[in-house]
Formats: C-alpha cells, sequence, structure tokens
C-alpha cells in the first residue's frame, strides 16, 4: 500500500464494515449517510440494493474533500422477497422460520466514487440454512443477535450456527462484498491501497 494512500469515506455505520476495512487494512473514516431508503414494493432487489449505495455515497460526497467514497446496501432475499432489518422479537422469528431449510441470496450493492467517476456494482452470495427447529429460532431470537440485522442473523455470530453451507464471498453475508471492492480499488487505485 502506497505510504500517501487517502482514507476512504465509509458511507456506513455499520461496524461490520468498519472492522472488514480494518482487517483488509485500508485507510478509512467513517461518515454517516444522510440518505433515506424507500423499498418500492416489487422493485427488484438487485436494483434497490445498488440504487441504496449510490443514494448513501452520494449523499456525503460534500463532506469527502476529494476522496473516494465507499458506500454499500445489503439485502436477504428468498424468492424474490426481501427480508430486512425485524421490528421486534416476533418478526424476527418469522423470518428465519421462512429461511430455514432454504437457500435465500445475500444481494449487495456497491458504490465507489471520487468527484471524478462513479462505478455502481453488486455482488450475490448464496446462503443455505439447515432445517430449524422451533427450540433453534427461539434460541437464537433470545440471543438478541437478530437486532438490527438484515434476515435477522449474523453469520459471524451465534448465526453461524444456522446456517449448512454458503456459496460465494462470506464476507458479503458479513456485511462488505471484499472480492468485489478489492477487484475495483485494483482497477481504480491500482497500488495505492495494496491491490493491482
Amino acid at each position: 500500500m502506497s505510504p500517501a494512500a487517502p482514507p476512504i469515506v465509509l458511507a456506513s455505520v455499520s461496524p461490520q464494515r468498519r472492522a472488514i476495512l480494518e482487517q483488509l487494512r485500508i485507510p478509512f473514516e467513517v461518515v454517516a449517510p444522510r440518505y433515506r431508503e424507500r423499498d418500492e414494493p416489487g422493485a427488484d432487489p438487485v436494483e434497490l440494493a445498488r440504487e441504496h449505495a449510490r443514494g448513501k455515497a452520494r449523499s456525503v460526497a460534500d463532506e469527502a474533500g476529494g476522496r473516494p467514497v465507499l458506500a454499500v446496501d445489503t439485502a436477504v432475499v428468498l424468492e424474490g422477497r426481501v427480508y430486512g432489518k425485524p421490528r421486534d422479537a416476533a418478526e424476527a422469528a418469522e423470518m428465519l422460520g421462512a429461511l430455514g431449510g432454504r437457500t435465500h441470496e445475500v444481494v449487495s450493492g456497491l458504490c465507489l466514487r471520487t468527484p471524478d467517476w462513479e462505478v455502481v456494482e453488486h455482488d450475490v452470495t448464496r446462503v443455505s440454512f439447515r432445517p430449524l427447529a422451533a427450540r433453534d429460532v427461539e434460541t437464537y431470537v433470545a440471543s438478541g443477535e437478530w437486532k438490527g440485522r438484515a434476515g435477522a442473523y449474523a453469520i459471524q455470530g451465534l448465526g453461524a450456527s444456522l446456517v449448512e453451507r454458503i456459496e460465494g464471498d462470506y464476507l458479503n453475508v458479513v456485511g462488505l462484498p471484499v472480492a468485489l471492492l478489492v477487484r475495483l480499488l485494483a482497477e481504480r487505485f491500482p497500488g495505492v491501497y495494496g491491490f493491482g
């Protein structure tokens, strides 16, 4: 990595996204996005995730001072239905019950932008849950780990016990599509952040 690598402005308050950037040794600063997500019923989940990522990135662009801005939006999708963050324990249990024994997709839109250009792409990881008994769901919901999590689970925590198999980028499920980010950084900033 170049010693003068400018910190990326992360348009997110997600602790998972911060931890992943730290793991990759990418310098960054956090700026909370000022963007309100609007999910149109029946909208394509991939297009929604891409549009939300773009909106988050643009909402902090003025504060970036010319530095690159990174924004991500992640959704859990099962048979076309988007499972967002549950409002309460009952909704979390309902979501987990629906996901149990089935394969869903974790869709992330990613926007990387500078004052000169903007690129928006997406990644999809398939996650298969093992069949879940009522006790499995009750135990997980009681842990409280579902709070603030799309699809009501965190794969990097106790939620790993719900998963049977994944196909694709594991860290995408945690909250940041790393393979996609690294490719874009290597293409757009060769050598600056240690890639390409």
